[in-house]
């Protein structure tokens, strides 16, 4: 009796994937509910599980092929009777016991020349002995002796990690190379593909650009990259994308945040930060505006009475947007301790479909990585995002006085073809507002 490996569902709009890792080689035995197949979807990657106890019988589809949903993997040979018989001959099997004899026992033991090799003790060196057993303990890691590598002697000397390009680093992982171990020769001692490869034994031909330009590494892009390259030209696209900007004076919310972030993480064990008070000010402007938190399914627009926050996060990957859900409903406290396991769990890899499903409006963050002013793309079928950026220091006219304020700018980009401008600009103003005078996000007003 043999069971088909299927692909699952994979989530709402995921209708195919790519066979990112065979977990299992054709002939093992696998359990029911082991892995033993790695998909990779345009969000996140999925681990197959095998239907029943048995053996993988046949592999269907190759690693780096792409699969719809319902399509046939491989099949599992659940025959008890060969089950039992492989593990019949597995226990029965014993490797074959040494035959000693009295002539072997004395090869054995050290041989006496004289008197003088009797009395003499028996000298082991121990360094050597240490050297076998480590090598025989310890993972196999191949290893480079380069003078930037040294003995760490004294733990207050620190040493800056060069830095690994893609290909070198997935190189490395696959063959289990200590990558701190290599030295780069690309500039400034970046470690290239070609510096793992020659560790392997291995030394890649140069390339006709190579030669004409100079270094170059092309690596196929990831089925993650690969969607998001689509999923941001489709929104480009599809939808009269406009973008309108506001900016905002952070002082009342930088200091309510002084005043209150010890006590808030005595409290709450998390800190506080201030997506939470954006993310308080966009659902008061949501509410006042359903359009901004609407989409458009063929010619229908579907207004949602429920308030799904989508937050950018940036990867190792990519970007992922995880899902804070009925935000309305969510203290501050919530709010901050949701964004920061949902923002361990994308850096992590531990991400799950379901974590990135139901949003109905984006805030993303440039101003981590300095970014002043943005125009942030869609994320469909949403039909707005906000984009916050870094805080400056900017003079600005108080009463008729010029003061120093710390501002953001903000940037709201938005479907123009169920949100007029007016209600865009109207949100933004609502935020600000309510991010210029915080007390407004306690009384939802």
């Amino acid at each position: 009796m043999s069971d088909k490996i299927i692909v699952p569902t994979l989530g709402e709009s995921v209708t195919e994937a790519t066979v990112s890792k065979w977990l299992k080689n054709q002939g093992e035995k696998v359990s029911a509910d082991e892995p033993i197949v790695e998909l990779e979807t345009d969000k996140v990657n999925v681990e197959v599980p095998a239907p029943s106890n048995g053996v993988l019988e046949s592999i269907s589809v190759k690693e780096g092929e792409t699969v719809n949903v319902g399509a046939l993997l491989g099949m599992i040979n659940g025959s008890a009777k060969q089950i039992l018989s492989e593990e019949k001959a597995q226990k029965s099997y014993s490797p074959p016991k040494k035959k000693t004899s009295s002539s072997n026992k004395l090869e054995e033991s050290p041989k006496f020349l004289n008197e003088e090799q009797k009395t003499e003790p028996l000298k082991l060196d121990v360094e050597k002995m240490k050297t076998k057993r480590n090598a025989e303990e310890d993972p196999l890691i191949l290893k480079d002796i380069h003078e930037e590598i040294k003995v760490e002697v004294n733990k207050d000397i620190k040493f800056e990690k060069p830095f690994v390009s893609p290909a070198a680093r997935k190189i490395a992982k696959e063959a289990k190379i200590d990558i701190e171990t290599i030295q780069g020769s690309g500039k400034n001692g970046v470690i290239l593909k070609e510096d793992v490869l020659s560790l392997m034994g291995t030394k890649p031909s140069p390339s006709e650009r190579k030669i004409k330009f100079g270094p170059e590494e092309r690596i196929k892009m990831t089925r993650l990259r690969l969607t998001i390259a689509k999923r941001l030209k489709e929104a480009q696209e599809s939808a009269a994308m406009l973008t309108t900007f506001n900016e905002v004076d952070m002082s009342e919310v930088i200091s309510m945040r002084n005043q209150y972030k010890e006590e808030f993480q005595n409290n709450y064990n998390v800190k506080l930060g201030f997506m939470s008070f954006f993310v308080k000010a966009c659902v008061i402007g949501l509410k006042n505006f359903p359009a901004i938190n609407a989409e458009i399914q063929s010619d229908e627009i579907i207004y949602k009475n429920y308030y799904n926050i989508s937050i950018a996060v940036g990867t190792d990957r990519g970007l992922v947007v995880p899902v804070l859900r009925k935000t309305d409903e969510m203290s501050f406290a919530d709010i901050e301790k949701d964004i920061s396991e949902l923002g361990q769990k994308a850096r992590d890899g531990k991400i799950t479909i379901d974590d990135l499903q139901g949003g109905t409006f984006t805030i993303t963050n440039g101003g981590i990585y300095g970014s002043m002013l943005s125009t942030p793309i869609l994320n469909p079928p949403q039909s707005a995002v906000l984009g916050m950026h870094n805080i400056v220091k900017r003079p600005v006219v108080i009463d008729g006085n010029v003061e120093i304020r710390p501002i953001m700018y903000l940037a709201l980009s938005y479907d123009h073809r169920i949100i007029d401008g007016k209600e865009a600009v109207s949100f933004l103003k609502i935020v600000k507002e309510s991010l210029e005078q915080p007390k407004r996000l306690f009384l939802n007003i």
